[in-house]
């Protein structure tokens, strides 16, 4: 499985793909250089209970690292991660 991200000015995307098949995605809203605000996580009904959610959500957390930008979690999955994990927390505004 790999995770792809796609952005563009005002939204963007990280979809776990099994093959062509995407397993998993989280959207988001560009909210200037410094923020994006994610506004939904889905999981296909096959991979429910594995852990890719939070796969995705991990692979936004090291970009918002790598590129200097807070994510504001109004989604309730991420909301609920970055409430259960403070190891994540250095990137959540």
């Amino acid at each position: 499985m790999q995770i792809k991200i796609d952005q563009d000015e005002k939204k963007g995307s990280a979809k776990l793909m099994d093959g062509e098949i995407i397993a998993a995605e989280m959207t988001y809203s560009v909210a200037g250089p410094q923020m994006i605000i994610i506004d939904h996580t889905e999981v296909g009904e096959d991979y429910r209970g594995l852990g890719i959610g939070r796969r995705v959500l991990d692979a936004l957390v090291e970009k918002a690292r790598k590129e200097e930008f807070k994510i504001m979690p109004l989604c309730p999955y991420a909301r609920s991660e970055f409430q259960k994990d403070p190891s994540i927390r250095d990137v959540m505004r």
